[in-house]
């Protein structure tokens, strides 16, 4: 027999934050708190430690090409889960799942625009569909891409952001990277330009094929470019790497690529690399158009 009883205060109910969500972005690098649309207009680069932030495919071709603007090609494409794949989950349901989240029909974005006036076909790859990684459909709307910058005679450019070949559709991912690659072949064969830009992460196989083709490399501060990743080279070797392995400033310095640039400059650059590339040929057409057509000169006849 208990002799009291002590009567449960009911809580409060919590209140609810005034503050709108999505107002206030934390850096990763510095964990600064930043106003979300300070970070926006800044192209999603931090303005306190100049770290460079993720961005989608939809943003990442709005920055670069004119006015924001571009036409989406190649839609309609999507996995038909050759192998039945299923982990913690049906490969199935993530590609489902992705496809709402990003509202791509993969891990690609195929788009045609102009970039300062020059006609361009850009491929922007979307982390946010299962890590960015390279199945059946991103090496075949690559493919297109590359092929339709051939027919078109048109700069390709390509921006990784990926974790490599999709495990889920196993050695039919692998092939990619030879069929992007030799569709690469022809573009340069054709004399037609390929500019690669590396984002923060681009490894696995698309760091060992497409990724590293460019006619010019170029990659943003600090991105994280390689193959296997450092902790899985660590554990291999036993041996602690370099500091700042992997990243963009250490590939510059061992040749592996030609060049950072801070991504509130990279339309610039671009614009300024195409038209080195392309002006010549551009020059050269319009001057043959201009020059009259060449009249044959009658030669007199040698006297007997």
């Amino acid at each position: 027999m208990s002799w009291f009883k002590k009567a449960k205060t009911p809580l409060a109910p919590a209140k609810q934050s005034r503050v709108p969500e999505g107002l206030w972005t934390k850096c990763k690098e510095c964990s600064e708190i930043l106003y979300t649309k300070e970070v926006v207009k800044n192209l999603s680069v931090c303005p306190k430690c100049n770290y460079h932030m993720g961005l989608t495919s939809f943003e990442r071709a709005r920055s670069l090409l004119d006015d924001g603007r571009f036409e989406e090609l190649d839609q309609g494409y999507g996995s038909n889960d050759p192998l039945e794949f299923s982990d913690t989950k049906r490969y199935k349901d993530r590609l489902r799942v992705s496809k709402e989240k990003t509202g791509l029909d993969d891990a690609v974005l195929i788009a045609q625009g102009e970039l300062q006036g020059i006609p361009v076909v850009v491929a922007a790859m979307e982390y946010g569909f299962i890590g960015g990684s390279m199945g059946v459909v991103v090496g075949e709307k690559i493919t297109l891409a590359a092929e339709r910058a051939l027919e078109q005679r048109n700069p390709l450019l390509i921006i990784s952001r990926s974790g490599g070949a999709r495990m889920q559709e196993g050695a039919m991912s692998l092939m990619q990277m030879a069929k992007i690659s030799a569709a690469l072949g022809r573009l340069d064969d054709a004399k037609i330009p390929y500019l690669s830009i590396l984002t923060d992460p681009t490894t696995g196989g698309v760091t060992a094929s497409f990724a590293m083709l460019g006619d010019i490399n170029l990659a943003e501060p600090k991105a994280l470019i390689g193959f296997a990743g450092p902790r899985v080279i660590e554990q291999t070797i036993r041996q602690p790497l370099p500091a700042g392995f992997q990243r963009s400033e250490y590939l510059l310095e061992h040749g592996m690529l030609d060049m950072i640039v801070e991504r509130r400059e990279m339309r610039h650059l671009l614009g300024r690399i195409l038209r080195f590339f392309t002006e010549p040929v551009v020059r050269g057409a319009a001057r043959a158009a201009a020059e009259p057509a060449s009249v044959p000169v009658a030669r007199p006849e040698p006297v007997s």
